[in-house]
């Protein structure tokens, strides 16, 4: 296996996931797999400021983009990715980075941009016709070891319907008959990277995967961006302590630690 690449200075690589709604525990339990990674739940401008990268998970889009204008982030986040700094966007996350997108309800959602791929919006269709599949692992995923597929789950999924030259496409979905006939195409792309973005169409992190993660720390360490912002204290911006459950198979024992506070 190859390793992660490690910080220069040897401190800890800050993440964040932004934690608004949708599946951010997930993505922290994962990302506190990797060695060297600090993993912060981001809620306010603070937490924004004192990381390195930004992971926007999947979830409701339109929920997540509502919270966010209502807790003023949605400026912070623009400007967070006009910085440079690393993000990655996973189901609604990647339709947040998608610089255009399809089947937009009136008055569309707050979109952040900088990724030049068009996203349809629920592309295979309702919550009910969630699916997984094994896709083909491309060599960025295959450089950590692992199989040469990979599990990817698509929850009431988008798909990129258009990339920009500039865009390297990751992973492809093949249609079924049925699907190609319906969309006139045979296949669509999945999983894009354009610079410091990545996003997928896929949900990763509930998976036992970490591979993905693995790619994107590698990302935000190449970037080198070191915040000098250091983040709240735990909870501290929660206004609680978090009630989650224990019984999630993604939630390991060191990862469930902290929740014990």
């Amino acid at each position: 296996m190859v390793p992660v690449p490690s910080a220069a200075d040897g401190a800890a690589t800050r993440i964040g996931v932004l934690a608004l709604q949708g599946s951010f525990r997930e993505h922290m339990a994962h990302l506190q797999k990797i060695q060297g990674v600090q993993a912060i739940e981001v809620r306010t401008a603070d937490e924004l400021a004192s990381v390195a990268g930004l992971v926007i998970p999947g979830g409701e889009s339109t929920t997540m983009a509502l919270v966010a204008e209502r807790w003023g982030l949605i400026p912070k986040l623009q400007a967070f990715a006009a910085s440079g700094k690393p993000i990655w966007g996973t189901c609604a996350g990647m339709i947040f980075l998608a610089e255009r997108a399809e089947g937009q309800k009136k008055g569309g959602q707050s979109l952040l941009g900088g990724l030049d791929i068009t996203v349809s919006r629920n592309f295979f269709g309702a919550q009910i016709n969630s699916f997984e599949a094994p896709l083909a692992a491309p060599e960025c995923i295959k450089a950590f070891g692992g199989a040469d597929t990979f599990r990817a789950m698509f929850i009431r999924a988008p798909a990129v319907v258009e990339t920009g030259p500039k865009v390297e496409v990751l992973a492809k979905y093949v249609l079924s008959a049925e699907e190609a006939a319906a969309q006139g195409k045979t296949e669509v792309v999945v999983g894009v990277r354009s610079g410091v973005l990545l996003a997928t169409a896929f949900h990763p992190e509930i998976t036992t995967d970490t591979r993905w993660h693995q790619l994107f720390v590698q990302m935000v360490r190449a970037h080198a961006q070191t915040p000098q912002v250091e983040p709240p204290a735990l909870y501290a911006n929660l206004g609680r302590l978090p009630n989650r459950p224990t019984d999630m198979p993604v939630y390991g024992k060191e990862f469930m630690k902290a929740e014990a506070m």
